[in-house]
Parts: C-alpha cells; structure tokens; sequence
C-alpha cells in the first residue's frame, strides 16, 4: 500500500520530516507534509505514523 496523507488532517507540526526526511517534506507554502516516496519501505515511515498528532499518516 501507498504512504497517504490525509490532506484535511494534517497539522503541518513538521514531525513526519524531522523523522523521516527521505520520504516527507512540506508543501512550498509550508502548511501540509506530502510524501516523497509513497513505495518507501524505510522503518522510519512507522515511526513518523506513530508520531503524527494528527493521525494522517497511513499504508
């Protein structure tokens, strides 16, 4: 399954970066995550769904 954010639930809170910088980054007007690679298998996608305080990280 795809990496997905959920648009509407995103707080921009930069987490998902800070932890996972190889598959998020923040849009150019810097108010959502989008996501890089969405294939990503990397452990860090977990740890930054984990994360989220918005719960808008899903596979």
């Amino acid at each position: 399954m795809p990496i997905v954010i959920d648009e509407e639930a995103c707080m921009a809170c930069e987490s998902c970066v800070e932890l996972c910088p190889e598959v998020f980054a923040m849009n150019d007007d810097g108010d959502m995550a989008i996501v890089l690679n969405p294939d990503s298998t990397a452990d860090c996608v977990d740890e930054a769904i984990e994360a989220c305080p918005g719960e808008a990280i899903s596979r």
